[in-house]
């Protein structure tokens, strides 16, 4: 007998991270009235004055989810809430008892916050490298330009350069290029494909036409083109006031493995349990796609915009590695409810943990969660961030290298233990 057919699949919400801004994308092209164009040189609008600010040296970040700080609410996956909650409900709240701008979740443990440097946090959640088409404030979703609609919304380009405005910038972070490539969309078909297919009838991501559009030669050159220009945006930012290439120090991220290749997995692909309980839902051979394919066809793109950019200032900090061994679903960790560890604070939590985010369905996201935090780097992974972007600061000596996690426990700064080499 035949093993029954699956459900039909959960619908994935909307995130108001990566899938929003991939929706409203078709539009940008012909969106009219605020949007504005990238900018030319720094020159063509704006003398330079005779000096960059004085005073403190600040660090800023820019880009998307994966440097705002999404899911740094979280120290590891539990069904009970209240063993992993290291932030609590004003986790995101960057503005008094609020959001600046909605959706960004900036988070408090977010990397910027290395404590080197004063540091401010410009990056959103669903960002691209420019701004997109919107229809309320809560799914606006700044990219790195100069838009500005007039009524408060700005692109983070623009908010760079009123903030340089007044502040001595040393050092900016970015991670931007991941929505571009719709990363949001390509993991809400995937675990689609698996919750509606059976064992003995797989049905791909892999090779579904809406995955494979954005890894055609065509569009990894025209995304490779747009981060490129996203990072001239922070160069001619910071020329408007005065700053030279020689003045400031440009880290420019790649983009982490969020899920181990199928073997490495620790659910059975047979049944709900991979999606239900460990919220991976990837049949395995998507999964080895994902890490062997997609992922390094993103951070190449990410790399070679840098070279393309032609700004002599970049330091590439490669994270890829940074989170095996404490990935989503991985061998070796497990969500919290299933060890004896009463709660995140316990000791040893943080080597049993999962530093990634669970990826959730409509019927997961209840309670304090947010679609939009799947499988992104929770509180652990964003305290290993900072760990490597302090050793990137290198004292003011900025450098780039490839950060990868050394070690077990925490460093006396309260830190995962990685280095960057």
């Amino acid at each position: 007998m035949l093993p029954a057919a699956r459900p039909v699949p959960f619908r994935l919400l909307r995130r108001r991270g990566w899938q929003r801004a991939a929706a409203l994308l078709a539009g940008a092209a012909t969106a009219t009235g605020a949007l504005v164009a990238l900018a030319g040189p720094a020159t063509a609008t704006k003398a330079r004055p005779a000096a960059v600010p004085a005073g403190s040296t600040w660090a800023v970040s820019l880009g998307d989810s994966y440097i705002s700080g999404e899911a740094g609410r979280w120290a590891g996956n539990s069904s009970d809430s209240s063993q992993t909650d290291a932030l609590g409900s004003g986790a995101y709240y960057d503005a008094g008892t609020g959001e600046s701008t909605v959706g960004c979740h900036r988070s408090k443990s977010a990397e910027i916050g290395f404590g080197t440097l004063a540091s401010a946090n410009l990056a959103c959640s669903g960002a691209k490298s420019a701004t997109s088409p919107y229809s309320s404030d809560s799914d606006f979703k700044p990219g790195l330009d100069f838009y500005d609609d007039g009524a408060g919304h700005i692109g983070q380009a623009l908010a760079l350069q009123n903030f340089s405005a007044t502040h001595r910038v040393g050092m900016v972070v970015v991670s931007i290029g991941g929505n571009d490539f719709n990363f949001g969309s390509i993991v809400q078909t995937c675990v689609e494909d698996f919750l509606a297919s059976p064992t003995w009838w797989k049905d791909y991501c892999k090779d579904d036409a809406s995955v494979t559009a954005n890894f055609t030669s065509a569009n990894v050159t025209a995304v490779t083109t747009r981060i490129a220009n996203a990072l001239r945006n922070v160069n001619t930012a910071l020329a408007r006031n005065g700053y030279l290439t020689s003045d400031y120090s440009l880290v420019l991220q790649t983009y982490p493995s969020p899920l181990p290749g199928g073997a490495g997995i620790r659910y059975t692909e047979s049944g709900y349990t991979r999606q239900n309980t460990g919220g991976c839902g990837f049949w395995n051979a998507d999964a080895d796609w994902s890490n062997a394919t997609a992922l390094p066809t993103i951070n190449a793109a990410v790399t070679n915009a840098a070279a393309q950019s032609g700004l002599p200032n970049i330091k590439i900090v490669n994270i890829s590695g940074l989170l095996n061994g404490r990935r989503l679903c991985e061998t070796g960790v497990h969500k919290l409810q299933e060890t004896s560890l009463a709660s995140w604070r316990s000791a040893g939590a943080v080597d049993a943990s999962e530093w990634i985010e669970n990826i959730r369905t409509v019927s997961a996201a209840f309670g304090p969660y947010y679609v939009q935090e799947s499988l992104h780097p929770n509180y652990w992974a964003q305290l290993a961030l900072r760990n490597c972007l302090r050793q990137a600061y290198n004292g003011g000596a900025i450098r780039g290298g490839t950060c990868t996690r050394t070690g077990n426990g925490l460093t006396s700064a309260g830190e995962p233990v990685v280095t960057l080499s």
